[in-house]
Parts: structure tokens; C-alpha cells; sequence
């Protein structure tokens, strides 16, 4: 190769690894707007830096131990639950904890106002076809007069629809 074919492959190599490294980074549903519903993973989401699959103590940590602006927070049986300090009429948020680690996390439509990106558009989505419009046909599901469930099985989550209630979860891929 000469110099000029060196540099190119060179740089070809770096944009290959940066856009890797970009398609790789975590969706923290609070700070991110990432809109491109292709490269979301339960694996790179994350609720106010808790992730899937981390330690039943650093949700503890963060969820419970660390004060949220606008969010009060309530333990349930498994559950940290994450409630609108405005209106805490149900949770908005939230994990569960199994085996010592976090295996689910969940939005629904209380959240949309603390949620970025694509996620926001879903919790206020009219109907089960707008949410297909921004999320692509889902894997399987299952639709009736009084709602939907679809499921993006590949990407690790379900999102839930009844009417004004949409309920997005995550959780790791089988």
C-alpha cells in the first residue's frame, strides 16, 4: 500500500470504531435523544444510571439512597418504584430486583416528561400504529379492542398499550 491508500484505510478503520463505539453506548432514558429505534438494546438502556443486570445494590445506591429532583421513591415487595412528586398518584418508573440484580425496567406514559428520544414520542403515542410508525413492526404480538402488547423480542423490550396507558418494558433478552 502507499501512503495515500494507508492514510484512507486508516481512517476508514477509525470511522468503522467510532461508529461502533456510538452504536454501542448506552440510552439513558433520561439524558438521551437517540430517535434510530434499529439500534436500541434492553442491554444499552439505562433509568437514571441503573442498568440491566447490575447489583441490587448499586439500584439501591442510586434509586433509593441518591434524591432525584421531582421523583419520590417508594420499595414495593421487588420493586423500586420511581412516583411524579407533582402528582404521585402511581409509579412512572421503576426496577425490579431477582436473584440480587436488576432483570426489568420500566417506564410508562407518567414518565414521558423526564424521557428523551424515541421513548418520549412512544409514551405519548395515540394508538398501537403510531408506535409501530416509530418503533417498526414488532416482533409478536397481540392486539385486541382494549389494547396492545407488542414485542420487540431481538431488542429486549415490550411495550404495552390500553388506551391512554402505555407501559414500555425492558428486560434482558432470552
Amino acid at each position: 500500500m502507499r501512503k495515500g491508500q494507508v492514510r484512507l484505510a486508516s481512517l476508514g478503520l477509525a470511522a468503522w470504531v467510532m461508529g461502533g463505539i456510538a452504536w454501542a453506548n448506552p440510552y439513558e432514558l433520561s439524558k438521551n435523544d437517540v430517535m434510530d429505534p434499529k439500534i436500541i438494546k434492553s442491554a444499552d438502556i439505562s433509568l437514571f444510571g441503573v442498568k440491566l443486570g447490575d447489583p441490587e445494590s448499586k439500584a439501591m445506591d442510586i434509586l433509593v439512597n441518591e434524591k432525584i429532583p421531582g421523583v419520590k421513591v417508594e420499595q414495593e415487595a421487588t420493586f423500586i418504584l420511581l412516583l411524579d412528586q407533582r402528582k404521585p398518584t402511581g409509579p412512572m418508573a421503576g426496577v425490579r430486583l431477582m436473584d440480587g440484580k436488576v432483570d426489568l425496567i420500566f417506564i410508562n406514559n407518567r414518565f414521558a416528561y423526564k424521557t428523551r428520544g424515541i421513548f418520549r414520542s412512544v409514551l405519548n403515542s395515540e394508538s398501537p400504529d403510531d408506535i409501530r410508525k416509530l418503533l417498526g413492526k414488532e416482533d409478536f404480538g397481540d392486539e385486541t379492542v382494549m389494547g396492545a402488547a407488542m414485542n420487540y423480542e431481538k431488542q429486549g423490550f415490550l411495550v404495552n398499550y390500553l388506551g391512554k396507558d402505555i407501559n414500555v418494558e425492558f428486560s434482558i433478552p432470552q
